[in-house]
């Protein structure tokens, strides 16, 4: 779908990729092609696979093709979620197949394996996967996946990728890496030897709190046969405008990217001096267990903060309360700044002693800093901790 081996730098491809002027009026900006089916010259023969649009949209193809490029794909796959397109992963499995879950990832991605495929006979061991002891003694006979998130959510782990595609693969597994924290602009799985990478397009792709949606990119083509034959077979796809709307949102991706992380490193600094914080979690900060393994592995630390804050539940929901340019929202990534409390909202879904073996207690909050003027944003915290 994509050539990896393109020449061009990652901001071109960001504008560039996938997408030519349209053939019939050569307007620059892909149309958003709103049809349920296609004209037909004779039965069963039509142009470019385009026969029904569950299957095949030319503003779906060139959101595909340009997410591929940017992660350095041959494939690209375009979902309703990012749920949506985890699902279509978790559809390869059989049951007694088994998973290892790295135990710090989002809810929603725990809540899907233990209440919907959990039931299907799919199997799943949680563990530590920054220690790769610990992540060895969670293989059976039957692991099929690793599922990783790095950096994690809401606890910010970096995971070494290449160290878990050798786990994987000397077990016969796959590796899914969940890059949606990183971004396409910070980090390329599939470069470090991931078999698929899966994005929350609803993030930081999307970028503008206004769209819900998911992709696969893969570079293997076999995967990517299976993967695309469950993605018209279940039908979670996303709309023609949805696509158009992320296409629109990766053209100034690396120049939000770059300001999500200038942000946040200031914040983080800032905070880790601020006396009613215990801790700051933020992979560029080198108190972060991980820090130098993040250096090696991303070209930036990414937009995301985690942070304990001193007083637990009270401390932590009068900060939440008073802040006004961070709004305290579920979701992350937007050139908005988002605050949340993960016991709470986003991980509610997690058993309480989970949640705590984690460290994810009543005083740690989740901060996604936006692209507003950092200074307002350091001023916004001052005054919600005053």
């Amino acid at each position: 779908m994509s050539d990896p081996a393109s020449h061009d730098h990652f901001g071109t491809r960001c504008i560039h990729a996938g997408q030519e002027p349209d053939p019939t009026t050569r307007a620059i900006m892909t149309p958003v092609y709103m049809t349920s089916t296609y004209v037909q010259k004779s039965p069963g023969v039509f142009i470019d696979g385009y026969d029904y649009a569950r299957s095949k949209n030319p503003t779906r193809t060139a959101l595909e093709a340009n997410l591929a490029s940017l992660e350095g794909a041959r494939h690209g796959l375009s979902f309703a979620s990012g749920l949506a397109a985890m699902a279509c992963v978790l559809h390869q499995l059989k049951s007694g197949d088994h998973v290892v879950l790295s135990d710090d990832v989002y809810g929603g991605s725990f809540r899907l394996i233990d209440k919907v495929f959990r039931h299907q006979g799919i199997e799943c061991t949680r563990a530590d996967l920054t220690d790769h002891a610990q992540a060895r003694s969670a293989l059976r006979p039957t692991t099929r996946l690793i599922w990783l998130e790095t950096p994690s959510n809401p606890m910010l782990k970096v995971i070494d990728i290449a160290a878990m595609s050798r786990l994987a693969h000397g077990a016969g597994a796959i590796l899914v890496a969940d890059n949606t924290f990183a971004s396409p602009y910070l980090q390329n799985p599939l470069a470090l030897g991931a078999d698929i990478v899966l994005h929350s397009c609803t993030k930081y792709i999307g970028g503008h709190s206004d769209v819900v949606g998911g992709a696969l990119l893969t570079s293997n083509d076999e995967l990517a046969e299976r993967l695309r034959f469950t993605q018209n077979a279940v039908g979670a796809v996303p709309s023609p405008m949805d696509c158009f709307l992320l296409l629109r949102s990766t053209k100034t991706l690396h120049v939000r990217m770059q300001r999500h992380c200038e942000n946040a490193m200031e914040v983080a600094r800032w905070l880790s001096a601020h006396p009613r914080v215990k801790r700051v979690i933020y992979p560029g900060l080198e108190s972060h267990p991980q820090h130098a393994l993040a250096k090696s592995q991303m070209r930036g630390f990414g937009g995301m903060i985690s942070v304990v804050v001193d007083g637990g539940l009270d401390a932590s929901r009068r900060m939440l309360e008073r802040v006004k340019h961070f709004a305290l929202a579920e979701s992350l990534g937007g050139v908005e700044s988002l605050i949340e409390h993960p016991a709470i909202m986003t991980h509610a879904s997690i058993p309480p002693e989970a949640r705590a073996a984690l460290g994810i207690d009543d005083g740690l909050v989740r901060l996604s800093v936006g692209i507003e003027d950092v200074r307002d944003l350091i001023k916004d915290l001052g005054h919600a901790m005053s």
